[in-house]
């Protein structure tokens, strides 16, 4: 198989499927890819190029690669599952059908086909958090939401934490962890229990009524929080925590539903822990699967997606050498 195709020039798969065709490049799909390639199985990797990390400079809690920029690990795992003849396309997969053999079609945006035995997808999730200025730009950098992948760079600095949802008493008192100059701005989050108070207060933390209007930006950092009321509270880091949305569209089609994730911070595809869909032949793995999975979980995750859509191959496999035997 050839190494990265930006333009494939044949309708790729069309005539033998391929076993695996998995959507999305990042390193849950790429851990997937690795595995199967390694076990003999032919692979093609479709990535659309925009990880949802790239913002941000460093990768954290990766074991063995701690701090390596979230491209790097990228460009490393690309390396691998090439060396090993896997195909990684750069494309945006805009359908996955069912033909009527059983197999799948998925279709790309440069119009190339692929047939595949099984599909895995690992588009990953969208981060939808609070529209106000200052923070978009900001976002990966000095305004965060994973006190795992951050706190530890952020330690000792002024935290404003950005209520925008029922956990915000929870993510102050986490963070506080990291610092002991914390400010919770309650902004769009619910009111605060009594119980809740009362925790804040023993830790500490300072608890700001009232909507914020901006995050202030100068010498490209953050200095601090405006207020509606134009009240301004210097901070450092803004810690928001977003709703987390997984890039599911290509499912509904195929029936694949998606469900509340049981902290009721977003939505994911409904399957079981190995990534299986209900659907036949269909899978997910990484951030589609569990949103808060972090870069290690990501990728453990398509490596069990990959370790289970091989042994399904291999009952299929054994099943058609089966029956072709008796047809002989």
């Amino acid at each position: 198989m050839a190494d990265t195709q930006k333009n494939p020039s044949s309708q790729a798969g069309l005539d033998t499927a391929l076993d695996v065709v998995i959507v999305g490049g990042g390193l849950a799909g790429l851990g997937a890819a690795l595995t199967l390639v390694r076990a003999r199985r032919s692979v093609v990797v479709i990535d659309a190029g925009h990880p949802r990390n790239a913002p941000a400079a460093h990768s954290h809690g990766y074991l063995t690669r701690d701090g390596a920029p979230p491209l790097q690990l990228l460009t490393w795992g690309r390396a691998e599952v090439r060396g090993y003849g896997g195909t990684i396309v750069e494309d945006v997969v805009e359908g996955i059908e069912r033909r009527g053999d059983g197999g799948l079609v998925v279709s790309t945006r440069i119009g190339a086909r692929y047939t595949a035995r099984r599909v895995l997808v690992t588009t990953g999730l969208v981060d939808r958090y609070p529209d106000i200025p200052g923070m978009r730009e900001r976002w990966g950098r000095d305004v965060v939401h994973c006190p795992f992948c951050f706190g530890w760079e952020h330690r000792d600095q002024p935290l404003a934490i950005l209520g925008a949802g029922p956990g915000a008493a929870m993510q102050a008192l986490m963070w506080r962890q990291w610092s002991d100059d914390v400010i919770l701005f309650q902004h769009a989050a619910p009111e605060l229990s009594e119980e809740e108070l009362a925790r804040l207060a023993a830790r500490g933390i300072e608890v700001v009524h009232g909507e914020v209007a901006a995050v202030e930006i100068d010498d490209d950092r953050i200095v601090g929080v405006r207020m509606e009321s134009g009240e301004t509270h210097a901070r450092s880091v803004v810690v928001v925590g977003p709703r987390f949305e997984s890039r599911h569209e290509l499912l509904g089609p195929l029936g694949i539903r998606t469900v509340e994730h049981p902290l009721g911070i977003g939505e994911q595809v409904e399957a079981d822990p190995t990534g299986f869909t209900g659907v036949e032949g269909v899978w997910v793995a990484g951030n589609v699967l569990d949103v808060t999975a972090g870069v290690m979980q990501s990728a453990a995750s398509g490596v069990t997606a990959a370790a289970t859509i091989n042994a399904n191959l291999t009952i299929e496999d054994a099943e058609n050498a089966v029956q072709a035997a008796r047809e002989d």
